[in-house]
């Protein structure tokens, strides 16, 4: 069993209610040919990118399935043969999936080998060993005997400057 996705395009003027016989005919075909219907989307009315069969605009539908082989040939025989359907295009996609989680995998097991990142905190000690380094100043909300606010306070005010003298000394 292999995941395809199927997206068609059908004619912007088809009634609605032609466009989802369609669409439920593709379904059952998918499920009658021993295969699962994963998703279906609607996209609705959208600009094509080129002019297609005198169409400007198209109404888009995406089928996600999953199924053996020639499921597909039998779907693909029916969107040629059908006059609402304007273009089409089966991808494999099972392939990409398994590419991706194989690198999900290995990057995983990178990740499980590197040590965790190490975060930097300076110690005392370690500006103690720095030479012409100034000693760490306490923080102020641990100085000894004072409550946290007052530190705080205390940390705020600036001593007052000397007075400046005119006076000059010979």
């Amino acid at each position: 069993m292999r995941v395809y996705e199927e997206l068609f395009i059908l004619k912007p003027d088809a009634p609605e209610d032609e466009a989802e016989a369609f669409v439920g005919q593709i379904q059952n075909i998918i499920t009658t040919g021993k295969g699962t219907v994963d998703k279906t989307d609607k996209w609705g009315v959208r600009k094509l990118a080129y002019r297609v069969a005198k169409y400007n605009e198209g109404n888009y539908v995406l089928i996600q399935f999953t199924s053996a082989p020639e499921l597909v040939h039998e779907v693909e025989r029916r969107m040629r043969v059908s006059d609402l359907v304007i273009k089409f295009i089966t991808v494999r996609i099972d392939e990409k999936q398994k590419k991706i989680a194989k690198r999900k995998k290995a990057r995983d097991k990178r990740a499980a080998k590197r040590p965790p990142p190490q975060v930097y905190t300076p110690s005392a000690s370690a500006a103690a060993a720095i030479p012409g380094a100034p000693a760490p100043a306490p923080p102020e909300h641990a100085l000894p005997g004072k409550p946290p606010e007052a530190a705080a306070v205390a940390a705020t005010e600036t001593p007052a400057a000397p007075a400046a003298s005119n006076e000059t000394k010979e």
